[in-house]
């Protein structure tokens, strides 16, 4: 087999992978939505039908949430097992007022480096892990066969949990899972043209805080003075999580279990080109804050945080209504730092919330969903050989980075399989995942491809099971 054959099959084939990426991103697979629950199976048909076309077995795995779907080929004996994990779910779409064009409309712009398709899922995660599809299918079409042995796993549910999976990998299904490495595109690289491994990934803990008083709606004139208003209380209790100063956190045993930055990590950051002036103009901020006695990058990548996703209460519409609304609530999550566990944490905040409400105020407070904060070990020969194909692929060596996001199936790969899990993302961090106009370099697009390819024919060299003879 020549790689130039299988990557200069990628160049000529360009046109028609670009069509079915926009075809999956026309499918609004929402998966914290019930009102797009059929959409969310239709996306798990699409690709389970992109995964066959591709020359793999795939069938759809149905569990209590939305779908999994599993695909394999294992014609490569003695060679090495690659599980790619990917999901099909994207995060809802508010403010659709804010798209330039409709979010499931894929659309071509020129960006600032070139081609950019803008759409939701662009990057998070339909186009990153589409990259993985599209690389087995070039080399399969080229060659009629692969240089390894290789699982997919591609779930609905990682935006809103990850329930289904989780039950899934730590059942049964753990040994067909059995792999020497496992690859997941759904990162950023550090900057442009500068290929990234993420080696740390930051837990999640997401809750949502309800407030109540009275049984109904208040005049504000009749009323006001004589009740808690909830909305207020609300505000107090929100602006009690966080030292206005110095940033931190004020939830009661919330730094207990923080792991501390070594000297060499920090050290490490600190030596990776960064530029605060142009960070803040790329998200539009006028002015970066956080945590006291410690640097943006750690901050988002190594330092636990607290923030407000969304507030709801009270009258909202064009003019004046006086009331005072009888409930309240918000979204709040916390991203988590190694040694920090969802499960201790959750209580303490929720008894934190409770403790700040004025009399007359009822709390509930919801643990919606979480995940445990990982560190990937990236040793051995596999890991040695998958970095190899990157730097083929980009002419240059990727660097180790961290993360500030979270995505919870890998600490549970990692854990149930004892393998590393690579995190090789395509993505930028101006992708505006999340966000209105989520979009990703088609460049980007094409590269995370035929770095694939690279990786794979790298990873042929080496024998199954080179991973565990360094345990």
């Amino acid at each position: 087999m020549t790689i130039d054959a299988v990557l200069e099959r990628v160049d000529r084939e360009a046109d028609a992978s670009l069509e079915q990426l926009k075809e999956y991103l026309r499918i609004p697979s929402v998966s914290t939505d019930p009102a797009y629950a059929g959409d969310v199976r239709r996306c798990a048909g699409f690709v389970q039908e992109r995964l066959r076309a591709a020359g793999l077995e795939a069938e759809i795995v149905e569990t209590a949430g939305h779908p999994l779907v599993y695909g394999e080929w294992l014609g490569a004996p003695g060679r090495p097992t690659v599980l790619f994990y990917g999901h099909y779910d994207v995060q809802p779409v508010d403010p659709l007022n804010e798209w330039r064009h409709a979010p499931f409309d894929p659309t071509i712009e020129e960006g600032e480096r070139g081609e950019q398709i803008v759409a939701r899922g662009a990057t998070d995660d339909k186009g990153q892990s589409f990259t993985h599809i599209k690389a087995v299918q070039a080399l399969m079409e080229e060659t009629g066969s692969l240089p390894v042995n290789v699982k997919f796993l591609i779930e609905g549910e990682e935006e809103c949990g990850g329930e289904a999976i989780e039950a899934y990998v730590t059942g049964p299904a753990a040994e067909r899972l059995a792999c020497d490495l496992a690859l997941v595109s759904d990162t950023s690289m550090y900057g442009p043209g500068q290929p990234s491994v993420l080696y740390g990934l930051k837990g999640l803990l997401y809750t949502e805080v309800r407030v109540l008083g009275a049984d109904r709606d208040l005049h504000s004139g009749t009323f006001g003075g004589a009740v808690a208003n909830p909305l207020n209380a609300l505000g107090t209790m929100l602006a009690a999580l966080r030292d206005p100063d110095d940033g931190r956190i004020l939830i009661p045993g919330f730094y207990d279990d923080v792991r501390p930055l070594a000297a060499g990590e920090r050290e490490a950051f600190a030596a990776l080109p960064f530029d605060e002036r142009r960070y803040g103009a790329e998200i539009g901020a006028a002015a970066l804050w956080g945590e006291a006695g410690y640097t943006t990058l750690e901050r988002v990548w190594a330092r636990p945080t607290c923030d407000v996703n969304g507030m709801w209460g009270g009258y909202q519409g064009p003019g004046a209504k006086t009331v005072i609304a009888n409930r309240a609530g918000a979204k709040v999550s916390m991203r988590l730092v190694p040694d920090q566990e969802p499960e201790r944490l959750f209580p303490a905040f929720a008894d934190y919330m409770r403790s700040l409400a004025p009399p007359g105020i009822d709390v509930e407070v919801e643990n919606l969903n979480g995940a445990p904060p990982v560190l990937v070990d990236l040793q051995g020969p596999l890991v040695e050989a998958a970095l190899d194909g990157i730097r083929e692929a980009w002419g240059r060596a990727p660097v180790r980075v961290r993360e500030g996001g979270s995505i919870p199936i890998v600490s549970t790969l990692s854990k149930v399989l004892g393998v590393p899990v690579l995190l090789v993302g395509f993505g930028l961090s101006d992708d505006r995942l999340h966000a209105p106009n989520e979009k990703m370099d088609l460049a980007n697009f094409f590269q995370g491809i035929r770095t694939v390819i690279r990786v794979l024919d790298r990873l042929g060299g080496c024998a199954a099971g080179a991973i565990r003879s360094d345990a």
